[in-house]
């Protein structure tokens, strides 16, 4: 394990990122109604336990911004039964921390306007002026210093565990920065990440996959643990 050797403007938490020089709290694939969705009984209910874990999130870095990186909703021609009230809370929990709550749509979200009547972006810009966040499944048309995006559920394997990770790439997209959020649902596997190449990953924002680093969340340390870049991850893990 290893700390990255570049500058990282950001604090890696518990499936999302907070930037403080933007006061802004950055999760993605929420994916809402997964649950019931599924074909299978789902373990947790996903709406309250996002909501709960969002919470926690806010109290911890009293953000003043919320910006989720698409696929807030798992629909692609109809809301699952209860999405819109696990929606209105997640809204409330977030008004209640008294932070403004965006959405950049992803490729799930076609029935977004059908439920959620807040501010949308296909791609936004944090205050900080140089990050720009979108979900991914598309090149993105605004030029900016780094890039946040979902999308591809990245996780990685250690010792035979599949954890939750950040990836963060400096300089890989045009000369941008990419930074990968995991899901923030719990319902989603995850795509483990320790021998993906560029062609295994679903954003096109990935083309030099070799130099992400992957970050772990250890709750209980409160640390974040940084990994060299997957190039040598590979030979390591």
């Amino acid at each position: 394990m290893t700390t990255t050797d570049v500058y990282v403007p950001f604090s890696a938490l518990e499936r999302a990122a907070f930037f403080p020089d933007a006061d802004a709290l950055v999760i993605a694939d929420l994916h809402l109604g997964r649950a019931v969705a599924s074909s299978v009984d789902a373990p947790i209910d996903d709406g309250e336990d996002v909501r709960q874990r969002l919470a926690d999130l806010l109290e911890r870095t009293d953000a003043a911004t919320v910006v989720v990186a698409g696929d807030l909703l798992h629909s692609f021609d109809r809301v699952p039964r209860g999405v819109e009230r696990d929606l209105e809370a997640l809204e409330a929990t977030v008004d209640d921390r008294d932070a403004d709550l965006v959405v950049t749509p992803g490729n799930h979200d076609t029935m977004l306007e059908d439920v959620f009547d807040g501010e949308t972006a296909d791609e936004y810009r944090l205050s900080d002026g140089e990050t720009v966040v979108c979900h991914g499944h598309e090149p993105p048309e605004i030029d900016a210093e780094r890039y946040v995006v979902g999308h591809d559920h990245p996780a990685l394997s250690v010792d035979g565990r599949k954890l939750p990770c950040v990836l963060y790439g400096p300089g890989v997209y045009d000369g941008a920065d990419v930074l990968v959020l995991p899901a923030f649902t719990r319902l989603a596997g995850g795509a483990t990440v320790n021998g993906m190449s560029a062609r295994d990953f679903q954003t096109p924002l990935a083309g030099d996959a070799d130099a992400f680093y992957p970050a772990v969340r250890d709750e209980e340390s409160e640390e974040t643990l940084w990994f060299p870049p997957l190039g040598e991850c590979r030979r390591l893990l």
